[in-house]
């Protein structure tokens, strides 16, 4: 497994693990374990961290974004490893350096994801609302 796929794996292990404990736990002590656990020696622990700190600072924008963008499902009743899956690919769309994470990258990225470990469906409920918010990028960069 690449790095960075193996590093967002980690994220969005942490950030279930946080969420489905109702955000009551110390996230740190979660993204610590699993990286100690799941990814001993990963050569870009910074990243996983960049990615935590930077989807924790943006959780409100971000978890409305993906209200606005998967209007058919109420953000509530979107499962836990979709929402969080979500998360991770609207923080990179939108918030992650492009040199570092093109958006094609992000999106793509996102989508293993919710293949690896969401529902039958999720790579394509994923796909399609990053696509929304993607579309809704370009359209701002236009004006």
């Amino acid at each position: 497994m690449a790095t960075r796929h193996l590093a967002r794996s980690i994220v969005l292990q942490s950030l279930y693990e946080w969420d489905f404990l109702e955000k009551k736990v110390d996230l740190v002590k979660i993204v610590e374990r699993n990286l100690n656990e799941f990814a001993p020696g990963l050569n870009e622990p910074e990243f996983v961290w960049k990615m935590v700190d930077g989807i924790i600072k943006h959780l409100p924008e971000i978890d409305e974004i993906i209200s606005k963008s998967a209007l058919e499902w109420p953000f509530e009743q979107i499962s836990l490893i979709d929402r969080n899956v979500l998360r991770i690919g609207v923080y990179e769309l939108l918030f992650a350096d492009k040199n570092e994470v093109p958006y094609k990258v992000a999106i793509n990225e996102a989508i293993e994801l919710a293949k690896n470990y969401g529902g039958i469906n999720s790579g394509k409920f994923v796909n399609g609302v990053l696509g929304t918010v993607f579309k809704h990028l370009e359209e701002v960069k236009k004006q």
